[in-house]
């Protein structure tokens, strides 16, 4: 992806709505050359074309939106793909960066992809990696599916990582969820006591929702976040033996 789609991507975010005649002018290129980025761009998935404008992947519904700080997103997605090594296989949850993850790994053949979102399967229906898609009570709002079904299949399916979108997190809850069923999920997921890496960006922090991401026995250990991160977040999670991976929005890496 070169940095005329990056733009194009994040003006179409930030709007909603962006007409072809406009992003040619904010790009400086033509309309024609314009038409042929949002082909490419629709094709996977990152935004739809209508009749001479371009709109936003209604993404609400999958819990999360690539919202203003797509590059960093993505710079956070590629980072973490970076992590999965050959012939490995991998949980990926949901939400936006996740989902972005997902696209990094997708072209390799030797890795398999492990999901409760049918959002995430939907973008690797031509992908070269193998995909599992568990079971479950499949959740409309979110495309995801939860509940005993899904804990039994986490139970049942083995990876060797896990890759978690958080809502929010707070030194005095740990790592939190909005939505009750997925964080029975999430829970179900640490349960196994693989390596589970929280994968967010740096707004979740100071936030507090109802449900804990947390067992008695295990929690999260590593943690994949961008340099905004604040700094009384970062001692506590460190004095709490967790890792964290700050990336910069030009990819800049500092593990702690």
């Amino acid at each position: 992806m070169n940095a005329r789609h990056q733009k194009i991507i994040q003006l179409v975010n930030d709007k909603g709505s962006v007409s072809v005649n406009e992003l040619s002018q904010l790009t400086g290129v033509s309309e024609v050359t314009i038409r042929q980025d949002l082909t490419a761009l629709e094709r996977e998935n990152y935004l739809k074309r209508v009749h001479g404008s371009a709109i936003a992947m209604d993404l609400e519904d999958v819990g999360a939106r690539m919202n203003t700080r797509f590059p960093l997103k993505k710079n956070l997605a590629e980072y973490a793909a970076s992590l999965v090594k050959d012939g490995e296989s991998v949980f990926i949850e949901g939400g936006s960066t996740n989902a972005l993850l997902a696209r990094s790994l997708a072209d390799n053949p030797s890795i398999t992809l492990v999901t409760v979102s049918h959002y995430i399967a939907q973008l690797l229906k031509n992908a070269r990696c193998e995909v599992i898609v568990l079971g479950g009570l499949y959740q409309k709002g979110s495309e995801s599916v939860v509940g005993p079904l899904t804990r039994l299949c986490i139970q049942h399916v083995h990876f060797q990582k896990a890759f978690i979108g958080v809502d929010g997190w707070h030194k005095d809850t740990g790592f939190t969820g909005r939505n009750m069923m997925r964080s029975d999920v999430v829970c179900a997921l640490l349960d196994k006591g693989i390596e589970a890496i929280a994968l967010t960006d740096s707004s979740k922090f100071g936030i507090i929702h109802p449900y804990p991401l947390s067992t008695e026995n295990h929690g999260f250990r590593h943690v994949i976040t961008d340099s905004l991160l604040p700094e009384n977040a970062l001692k506590c999670m460190q004095e709490q033996g967790v890792q964290v991976d700050l990336i910069h929005e030009a990819a800049a890496i500092k593990s702690l």
